[in-house]
């Protein structure tokens, strides 16, 4: 691919950081931020400069304790129908209510969920400086930084329990610009690429130096089991995203616009999870996830009268996903979300009720992203290769 990841972005508000809105540009926006972190109070003090981290390394701690993976590691014989995967992932991944909402329902049912995680929601308000975005000032983004150092302890240790439990996280890289606060995504070279992931894991592997909290628990999650993301607004240049992948040794992606729900193949290097579209019995058909539902159903006007509507909506769709899915190609079926309380609510509601409701029927396993692929690498490549070129189901 050498154009646009994104078939059209959204708009997200550049008024500074801790500010975050979704506005969308044109008739089809593809993906929205994340619930972000409350106003900062004070003007950002100099922060101590991290290392830059662009092969990150397994944390020196011994690795905690974590749940198995709860996807069946063996080979299909030929003619053996896969497992029905499910793949939940929300982007930003900074809102602790959700975290714990989530990790609820899904030990209710085993499954196993991908939080794409915003780096500069690991960076309080205070030393928001820490970041600069390409082609912008140091301290400014287009979503909130991460509130009070009790707002970033309190992620850490939301991303550790759910790293134990055996959730995964991934990148959402930082600053979330997007075609209407340029340069954004869409517009960033190589360099540019590689200098936000370079940050991102300086964030991680840094953030109690930079934030001045050495006491502060560790975070627990080993830089390298971020393995992939999710690029902001779905933006970028494929060619020029794929080096800054390899070099920071990403194995896949969920970012370019599909068609239909397909099984994922290798591009440039990475497994590309292509983000699904649906004939949905509801809302048309759509780019399967939460921003674009709710733009498809009322522009994405705030109604939170209309919230039981919505959710309604949304979850005939992702069932409607699954049974053409299950009954069809048998691909992994992508729940795209992001942490949020839009129009009342509506839409988290939705994923989990479908989590609780799918995830433990027979034969049906909602795994992470990284599992997924190790079971597909575990295949002998002719079936794989026979999975994969089944044609997609709307």
């Amino acid at each position: 691919m050498t154009t646009s990841l994104s078939l059209v972005a959204c708009s997200t508000s550049a008024a500074g950081p801790g500010s975050e809105t979704a506005t969308p540009t044109t008739a089809a926006p593809t993906a929205a931020p994340s619930p972000s972190a409350p106003e900062p109070t004070a003007d950002p003090v100099p922060s101590p400069d991290p290392a830059p981290s662009p092969d990150p390394e397994p944390s020196p701690d011994p690795t905690p304790e974590r749940a198995e993976t709860n996807v069946p590691m063996t080979r299909l014989a030929p003619g053996e129908q896969p497992p029905q995967f499910i793949i939940f992932s929300f982007d930003g991944a900074g809102w602790h209510d959700r975290w714990q909402e989530f990790s609820a329902a899904a030990e209710e049912v085993d499954a196993r969920f991908t939080g794409f995680l915003t780096g500069i929601y690991l960076l309080t308000d205070e030393h928001r400086d820490a970041y600069t975005g390409p082609g912008h000032a140091p301290g400014r983004a287009s979503v909130g930084f991460g509130g009070s150092p009790e707002d970033v302890t309190t992620l850490v240790e939301d991303l550790n329990g759910a790293y134990r439990a055996g959730h995964e996280i991934g990148t959402h890289y930082n600053g979330h610009f997007c075609a209407d606060n340029p340069p954004g995504a869409g517009d960033w070279s190589t360099a540019d690429w590689t200098s936000e992931l370079d940050q991102f894991f300086a964030f991680w592997e840094g953030w109690r130096e930079i934030n001045m909290m050495p006491e502060a628990q560790e975070l627990e999650v080993p830089a390298s089991e971020v393995r992939g993301g999710r690029t902001p607004c779905l933006e970028g240049d494929w060619e020029q995203i794929a080096p800054a992948w390899a070099e920071h040794g990403l194995t896949y992606d969920s970012s370019i616009p599909g068609s239909g729900m397909a099984w994922p193949t290798q591009q440039h290097g990475v497994w590309e999870f292509a983000m699904q579209s649906t004939a949905s019995p509801t809302l048309g058909n759509v780019t399967a996830m939460d921003y674009n539902f709710w733009y498809k159903f009322n522009q994405a006007q705030d109604q939170p009268e209309r919230a039981g509507e919505i959710h309604d909506a949304v979850l005939e769709t992702y069932r409607h996903m699954y049974q053409a899915t299950s009954t069809g190609n048998r691909a992994p079926v992508l729940v795209a979300n992001h942490f949020n309380a839009w129009s009342g609510n509506a839409f988290n509601p939705a994923a989990r009720d479908f989590m609780l409701e799918a995830c433990d029927d027979e034969g049906t396993v909602c795994a992470t992203y990284s599992d997924v692929i190790a079971w597909m690498e575990l295949q002998d490549p002719a079936v794989l290769a026979e999975l994969q070129s089944r044609p997609p189901v709307y």
